[in-house]
């Protein structure tokens, strides 16, 4: 079967599901606080992490300062830079994993690694540098480990820019279908959750819409643009929406008068998941559905599986962005799920997916895969983290494959899809190339 053929017939079944209002959503019974697997030995972490707390990505003078007549939070930090609440955060989690990995006798107490055991590469932004500093601080406190970043300071990574490598027409007309047909139901579902955020912002009194610049929330409006060597990107009220949702979600982790981050609303729970909703959204459109993942998700799929056959290593950490985590699962094909006590359902501020190897007592080898991050309370109150109070555990599911009675996966079906996912981009080439005679498209919008 052609790589086309199967992306019709993949659409076609996700669309039927979508319009019949049957998406599952997989909640793990197993979701707890615990990465251990009692009865196995731990011999190899590597951690893909988002970076923690940050202040908005847009500053003074831009739609954010607009579209409210209200003040937003005076940040720590400037903008799109980690905030000293992510800096604290962060080296609690890096104090977490290390006690972990101690009880796990992978390191022992005051560890410094030794060689290459220990690898803390981040991308070269402000704010992924340095929570990789902070992490290395709780974890590494007598090491003083190198944190590597290859590119000029404040420049993107190729390995964690989710840029699209490979782009022709072909390819840009099936994969836009591809977004469309999995995501134009969503888009269009969203009318509740912006009215929701336009009240809280009281965007009624706001100058964006007195002068015109943001008249307000559609949800037919969203196009997408994908052109080489960029990020996938779009125009219209999804993105405007998830700027002003993520602004006010990182406001509610600042701000310790729930009130206030509100903008003086009295907001349950539910109300900012259905605020978070947007931000999600967003995130899935643009780097989750199957052609776009396995082109954005590449480089760093490659450093990921390097790093699970490096010879000596113990520990990875690598930090990157939301759509670093949510593409290398799409990428995998990892199951949808519903994170359990988190307004961010899907790749939480400073979550981190771990992948784990352990043996079993015969010597066989296996991986774990596992999100982990801190909920609401522990984000907005910082409470020591310690193996007894310890950050959200949630097991990852990879579509088509079994996991033992303990959660893990084999290690020849752990490595053998990631060899798939990486395999898939020259699939990918090969399909859509010019070169290749275009079969006739599926439908760019799904009516």
């Amino acid at each position: 079967m052609s790589a086309k053929l199967f992306t019709k017939i993949f659409i076609f079944l996700f669309v039927a599901v979508f319009f019949a209002g049957n998406v599952v959503y997989a909640i793990d019974e197993k979701a707890g606080n615990s990465l251990s697997r009692d009865g196995y030995t731990l011999e190899q972490v590597v951690v893909l992490s988002r970076h923690n707390i940050r202040s908005p990505l847009s500053g003074e003078g831009s739609i954010l300062g607009e579209i409210t007549p209200h003040q937003w939070f005076t940040w720590s930090s400037g903008t799109s830079e980690l905030s000293l609440r992510g800096g604290v955060l962060e080296t609690e989690m890096g104090q977490f994993f290390r006690k972990w990995l101690v009880s796990e006798n992978l390191i022992p107490e005051n560890y410094r690694p030794e060689g290459n055991e220990v690898r803390i590469y981040a991308n070269s932004k402000q704010r992924t540098i340095a929570t990789a500093q902070y992490f290395a601080a709780g974890f590494l406190p007598v090491a003083n480990p190198l944190i590597e970043y290859h590119m000029e300071f404040d420049k993107m990574d190729p390995v964690f820019s989710p840029n699209l490598i490979f782009v022709s027409d072909a390819y840009r007309e099936y994969a836009e279908a591809e977004m469309r047909a999995l995501f134009s139901d969503k888009i269009s579902s969203l009318a509740d959750n912006y009215e929701l955020l336009a009240d809280v912002i009281d965007f009624k009194d706001s100058n964006a819409l007195k002068d015109g610049m943001f008249t307000g929330f559609l949800t037919d409006d969203t196009e997408i643009i994908l052109n080489p060597d960029a990020e996938p990107a779009m125009t219209g009220t999804l993105k405007t929406g998830c700027s002003v949702a993520d602004a006010l979600v990182l406001q509610y982790y600042e701000e310790p008068d729930e009130l206030k981050a509100a903008f003086g609303h009295e907001l349950s729970r539910e109300q900012w998941k259905d605020i978070t909703e947007i931000k999600d959204l967003y995130v899935d459109v643009l780097f989750t559905s199957p052609l776009i993942a396995v082109n954005v998700a590449h480089p760093l799929l490659q450093e990921i599986r390097s790093e699970m056959g490096s010879e000596g290593r113990l520990f990875t950490f690598l930090c990157g962005h939301d759509s670093n985590v949510a593409s290398v699962l799409a990428a995998l094909d990892a199951e949808k799920y519903v994170l359990p006590d988190s307004i961010e359902t899907q790749t939480p501020i400073g979550c981190k997916l771990v992948f784990s190897k352990w043996a079993d007592p015969t010597g066989q080898s296996y991986w774990g895969v596992d999100m982990v991050y801190q909920n609401p309370e522990q984000l907005r109150e910082m409470p020591l983290l310690t193996l007894e109070n310890a950050p959200s555990v949630f097991h990852v599911n990879l579509s088509g494959l079994k996991r033992n009675g303990d959660g893990l996966y084999s290690e020849a079906d752990m490595l053998d899809r990631l060899d798939q996912a990486i395999e898939a981009y020259d699939v990918m080439v090969e399909e859509y190339s010019d070169a290749v005679p275009a079969e006739e498209p599926v439908p760019a919008v799904v009516q």
